[in-house]
């Protein structure tokens, strides 16, 4: 089995093979989806963990919840986060981060899609101090790999309207810029420009999503294009989304009425609070059933 490992002593070529492959045995079974408990024992052996310059050492929680994001290994990522918030939400090593200014824990989950995971990871946020919460929800990428990308602007990248949702409803920010001066809306946009217009109903939900949250004045890069080629956006975003988003006519009834609805939900409470809207179903932003 990939987690039968044995300890060689001594420091010499074979003991570092063995440690090598001591520390892939632990990724091996988180990925494996093994059980909780086994995957403790396991991370919390200094066996099983070879870091770069020959040293020995534990798996920190922070390195063990990015292992259970890619592997969607929800109840591990349960019981670190419930039983080491601050730590499995911290700064990894070296070995696992290019940028240790901070964790990345936020943009994995909106790259892989693990949802159910993000929602947990939101939730433990929530208990932290004002300016640690904002710390982790609005955290930019590392400028080489991530273009100082935030979460939300990863979500718009790829078209994931639930991460979307569910980022804004916790308090990220809408307004940040990433290292090529873009909102998330200017992401988004760029997403429905491309040719051919694939996904366009999640793109265009990810864009009704945002609209519930940016302010009106709201300065975006992609606007001088939308003047640039009217015809083109109309056809694209319809001509309310479109007459919305340059200030040529006010938001509909409707999405004034949503954003001070919406505005209502304390993160606290998001999503859950959605189903407590004085509206028809169909008229909600999104069915988020969620665990809490």
């Amino acid at each position: 089995m990939p987690w039968s490992v044995r300890w060689v002593g001594g420091c010499g070529a074979q003991s570092q093979k063995q440690c090598k492959k001591s520390s892939f045995a632990f990724y091996q079974a988180v990925r494996d989806l093994l059980p909780v408990w086994f995957l403790e024992d396991m991370r919390t052996m200094e066996v099983f963990h070879w870091e770069d310059g020959g040293k020995v050492s534990v798996y920190s929680p922070s390195e063990a919840l990015l292992y259970a994001l890619v592997h969607d290994h929800q109840p591990y990522a349960r019981h670190l986060l419930t039983k080491f918030p601050q730590s499995a939400l911290a700064v990894p090593s070296q070995s696992f981060s290019c940028c240790q200014s901070s964790a990345p824990h936020l943009a994995m989950a909106v790259r892989y899609n693990r949802v159910r995971v993000l929602f947990r990871i939101l939730k433990a946020i929530q208990a932290f101090p004002p300016s640690d919460r904002a710390g982790h929800l609005d955290r930019r990428g590392c400028s080489r790999v991530e273009g100082g990308k935030t979460a939300l602007h990863v979500a718009c990248e790829l078209v994931r309207p639930e991460c979307l949702l569910l980022l804004l409803g916790h308090g990220a920010s809408p307004c940040l810029q990433d290292g090529a001066g873009n909102t998330p809306l200017d992401t988004l946009l760029q997403q429905i420009s491309h040719a051919p217009a694939a996904n366009m109903r999640a793109k265009l939900l990810c864009l009704d999503c945002l609209f519930l949250f940016v302010p009106q004045d709201l300065q975006f890069t992609m606007k001088q294009q939308l003047l640039d080629n009217r015809q083109h956006w109309q056809d694209l975003l319809g001509e309310s989304r479109f007459q919305c988003l340059l200030g040529l006519a006010p938001p509909s009834l409707f999405v004034g009425a949503m954003r001070v609805l919406i505005r209502t939900i304390s993160p606290e409470h998001f999503p859950e609070a959605l189903d407590d809207l004085p509206l028809p179903h169909f008229l909600k932003p999104l069915d988020l059933k969620l665990e809490s």
